[in-house]
């Protein structure tokens, strides 16, 4: 068993989760870099933290929203560190068209990768949290799932909505000892964000934001940090917004 706090991010090989795990690791947890496709990018981020930070980090393909690989992600965590101390619902999917366009089967799938894979996952991790008496889980969510709405993307709005009611009621089934909170990020300025939209939009967003830029995904990594830290203790069941003072759709 590791003697050491051990984390799993999901959706870790880019973007925000990769930034966590950076953050984390370098704070001497333990990390399963979870990941889907980019396999390439979470065997990166493994050999750079192991080096940087002299932790011990594990990669794990997994379809969060298949509910058998999740098991078999658990059997591989439970394999390798015998424990798990704290979950980063972080994977998430966005299928953004116009709505004419949308189809059925586009809103099942973001729903179950968003929802339903954060579900799948949580109660997984919480039979090792519950065991030890003490446990985080924190639930990437979005101003999206708030008052900031898109109809291009209005499944994952409504996907991060759900995930912020699951945080309230995971909260008070596992109370009193695990914590389970929410973030929102607003406008992060992900690889992914800068790079698929275009210049207006982006210009257009930024304008809406008091500190007018994009966020870091190393500034919500900080917020995931202090959340998993003791400095946290008393909160919990809360929705945490980090956007820059963000206003408007």
């Amino acid at each position: 068993m590791s003697t050491r706090k051990v984390v799993l991010v999901t959706g870790s090989a880019r973007g925000i989760g990769a930034a966590i795990i950076r953050e984390l690791a370098k704070c001497g947890y333990d990390c399963v870099i979870n990941y889907h496709t980019s396999e390439k990018g979470a065997l990166l981020l493994k050999q750079e933290v192991e080096t940087k930070y002299n932790i011990k980090a594990i990669t794990v393909k997994a379809d969060i929203s298949n509910e058998q690989e999740v098991n078999e992600m658990f059997d591989v965590i439970e394999k390798e560190f015998g424990t798990l101390s704290c979950l980063i619902n972080n994977a998430a999917i966005d299928i953004p068209k116009i709505f004419e366009s949308k189809r059925t089967q586009d809103f099942k799938r973001v729903m179950d990768v968003n929802v339903i894979g954060a579900y799948l996952v949580s109660r997984k991790a919480s039979k090792y949290m519950l065991k030890n008496k003490w446990g985080r889980i924190i639930n990437i969510s979005s101003t999206n799932g708030i008052n900031t709405y898109y109809p291009m993307c209005l499944e994952y709005d409504a996907s991060k909505a759900a995930l912020i009611s699951l945080t309230h009621n995971l909260s008070i089934q596992f109370a009193p000892y695990i914590t389970v909170n929410a973030i929102a990020p607003g406008f992060i300025g992900t690889e992914a964000e800068l790079n698929d939209y275009d210049k207006e939009f982006i210009e257009e967003e930024v304008s809406k934001i008091l500190l007018k830029r994009p966020g870091r995904p190393e500034e919500v990594s900080k917020l995931v940090k202090f959340l998993l830290s003791d400095d946290a203790d008393y909160i919990n069941n809360t929705v945490i917004r980090i956007d820059g003072g963000q206003y408007g759709s």
